[in-house]
């Protein structure tokens, strides 16, 4: 399967690109209550990915019946989430985030950085509140990791969010067998030669669930990451 380039799922007409709701999280979108919309597809195959079933799966709800969830939660929600899988892929994806907005309810996204022209769009129509930017591996590690040739991509995106007005995090998720402390010592310092002065959450690779690559558990977990001492991205390790 070739994922180096746009997903198919932009050609295809797709009625359900909905894989699941999560009604309530408390923990998705910073200090806000909200519900996740996770859609099906991914343009990436990472192979520590703990969501295969979204990932390969294919959707199962539409935006019509997303839409009336939504608008059943107002005042009871400050927010929406749209993960995945990988949600800018979607060919109704602005649209549906429009009529989320116009019922007065913040938008965050989950994005792997593979569709920064969709990410320009949303922020020049102010489209989207919060963007939660996966950071992969280095440049050298991120074909490996991902099985794709998106890095390119990935640094549009993240330079596009740099030099927006939005408010965004960068997360990386570590397996000791994909990224080394060198290779998370590249990555902060990318983000620091770029200008980026946010947080930066590393994420343990999550135990015992299944994964696309049917990866073994992380030999060994960061605790703690001994980052540079003048550095201005803020490292915060959390699981």
């Amino acid at each position: 399967m070739n994922t180096n380039n746009v997903s198919v799922l932009q050609k295809e007409s797709i009625v359900n690109a909905i894989y699941s709701i999560t009604p309530f999280t408390l923990l998705d979108y910073p200090d806000k209550t909200a519900c996740i919309l996770w859609f099906a597809g991914c343009n990436m195959r990472c192979l520590y990915c703990y969501n295969p079933d979204i990932v390969l799966g294919k959707g199962k709800i539409s935006n019509a019946q997303a839409l009336k969830f939504i608008s059943s939660r107002k005042g009871l929600l400050d927010g929406v989430v749209l993960s995945g899988g990988e949600c800018t892929l979607h060919k109704n994806f602005i649209p549906l985030i429009t009529e989320i907005k116009g019922m007065g309810m913040l938008v965050k996204i989950d994005t792997n950085g593979s569709s920064p022209e969709v990410l320009k769009l949303l922020l020049q129509n102010k489209l989207v509140d919060y963007v939660a930017l996966d950071f992969k591996g280095t440049e050298d590690s991120f074909r490996k990791i991902t099985q794709s040739d998106l890095f390119q991509k990935f640094e549009e995106t993240f330079l596009l969010l740099l030099h927006s007005n939005i408010n965004f995090e960068v997360r990386t998720t570590v397996h000791s067998d994909l990224i080394n402390e060198q290779d998370l010592m590249w990555m902060q310092n990318y983000l620091e030669k770029k200008g980026y002065k946010g947080k930066y959450y590393l994420q343990n690779f999550v135990k015992d669930v299944p994964t696309l690559a049917n990866i073994q558990n992380n030999k060994k977990e960061i605790t703690a990451f001994q980052y540079y001492p003048e550095a201005k991205v803020n490292v915060i390790v959390r699981n």
